[in-house]
């Protein structure tokens, strides 16, 4: 396929954020390796940097001339380069194919070629062209906080729209992602301000700013606590109640969950906040989304605080649950069992055995699970369990599904006796790259988007 990279480059910015999934996804680690190791003998513009280079940029990075340029397009191995970098979009739409890229891989080496060692200046200029795409995450990072610092009026004036911010911060996210860079943002000031977007007029930058709040604090006790110390929970809990916009509340009901988890001032701030109140209403939310995000964390703080049962209950989260249980989406109505199921094992008074509708509730899952085939089957197996428990609990007898054989199925035991998954081999393998001492190096595949403050 005979593609420039400008072309390339317009048939990518339709994909939107495609290029982030070319290093998210680390794809193009595992591309470039390939074509240093077995295709020594051309010289290799390292044709993943190229592509993420011209989707940023027409311009080529100073290490590259035209000549080198031109020389490599005329290769067979420039057309199947963009070939797959093609293939890799619609990774970044799908998830990798790593099956695809083995495939790949395998296809275009025999074995039976003898790659040529790089010259000193070949290798030079091949670090040149990599190191010319490396950014300072600290650096970029102070250079976002500014931003997020100006006033809103100066960014108008120089024409910084909310779709800018966005994604701005959408890259500040990617950043946070390193626990590193998520506990240094507060050093070089740019917690506060981000909290402070919580607070925007625009529902996309509330909603983001959430989003990367939740990325921050998510499994990090120390940017839990810094967040808690900064207040940041009164905007979260603003926007997760009250704000107009449903995909900025259930961001910040997100950021919430991961704020408050293996966090028990968080839970205590919560619980305080007249959270549980708010997560009652959030479940006659028509959001779908909203719904499974609340379910979760119900049952989350069921689990880890069973005497919050009795106060769950008397603000009438029995009935509500009750009635999720009929949904069609699958998750709420597997949440809702799951809430039901914490809530029976404490209060007996859930227990309502004069509730027909409930009954009927289970027994058109019940009828439904029955006539379901083994695939489906086991797509159910924490509802075909839950199902069956709450029925022992409200009627005092098995359900159907027990005697039928389908609570626990011969492959959900076999499923059990399995050895748990290896996840220590990979540890002594070689690396497909040398170890960074820093993670801001796991972002130094991505072109610097340009900042949009003048000078």
């Amino acid at each position: 396929m005979e593609m420039d990279f400008v072309k390339f480059r317009k048939l990518t910015q339709d994909f939107g954020r495609a290029e982030r999934a070319f290093v998210k996804y680390d794809c193009l680690t595992v591309f470039d390796k390939f074509l240093l190791i077995n295709h020594g003998d051309v010289l290799v513009a390292n044709p993943g940097i190229e592509i993420i280079a011209h989707m940023e940029t027409p311009s080529l990075p100073p290490s590259i001339s035209e000549d080198k340029l031109q020389a490599y397009h005329s290769t067979t191995l420039y057309k199947s380069t963009i070939d797959t970098g093609l293939r890799f979009v619609d990774m970044a739409k799908e998830g990798p194919n790593w099956d695809g890229l083995l495939k790949w891989s395998i296809a275009h080496s025999d074995g039976t070629g003898t790659a040529r060692k790089l010259s000193e200046d070949d290798r030079k200029w091949f670090m040149e062209a990599m190191q010319a795409q490396t950014i300072d995450v600290v650096k970029r990072m102070k250079e976002i906080t500014l931003v997020m610092q100006t006033p809103d009026n100066i960014l108008e004036e120089q024409g910084v729209t909310s779709t800018d911010l966005e994604g701005m911060l959408d890259e500040l996210q990617d950043h946070v992602e390193s626990i590193d860079m998520a506990n240094d943002l507060h050093s070089i000031g740019g917690l506060t301000p981000l909290l402070n977007y919580l607070k925007s007029s625009h529902a996309n930058i509330r909603a983001k700013a959430a989003e990367v709040v939740s990325t921050i604090v998510q499994n990090n006790p120390k940017s839990q606590q810094l967040v808690m110390d900064a207040n940041g929970m009164e905007p979260l809990l603003s926007n997760f109640t009250s704000d107009d916009d449903v995909t900025s509340r259930t961001k910040a009901l997100g950021a919430i969950s991961s704020l408050i988890r293996h966090n028990r001032p968080g839970i205590q701030a919560f619980r305080l906040s007249n959270g549980y109140a708010a997560l009652r209403d959030a479940l006659s939310s028509e959001s779908v989304r909203f719904q499974r995000k609340a379910l979760n964390l119900i049952q989350y703080l069921l689990q880890e605080n069973p005497s919050d049962c009795s106060v769950v209950t008397e603000l009438g989260f029995p009935r509500i649950l009750r009635h999720l249980a009929g949904s069609e989406d699958a998750e709420v109505r597997e949440g809702a069992l799951s809430g039901l199921h914490e809530l029976a094992k404490v209060e007996s008074s859930v227990v309502e055995k004069d509730d027909e509708k409930f009954k009927q509730v289970l027994q058109d899952r019940i009828n439904d699970i029955s006539m379901m085939s083994l695939e489906d089957l086991a797509a159910v197996r924490e509802e075909r369990q839950l199902v069956d428990s709450l029925w022992t609990a409200y009627y005092n007898e098995p359900s159907s599904l027990r005697e039928k054989g389908l609570v626990v199925l011969p492959e959900d035991e076999d499923d059990a006796q399995k050895p748990p998954p290896d996840v220590a081999s990979k540890v002594f393998e070689s690396p497909l790259r040398p170890p960074s001492s820093n993670d801001e190096k796991s972002k130094s595949d991505k072109k610097e988007t340009p900042l949009l403050l003048g000078p």
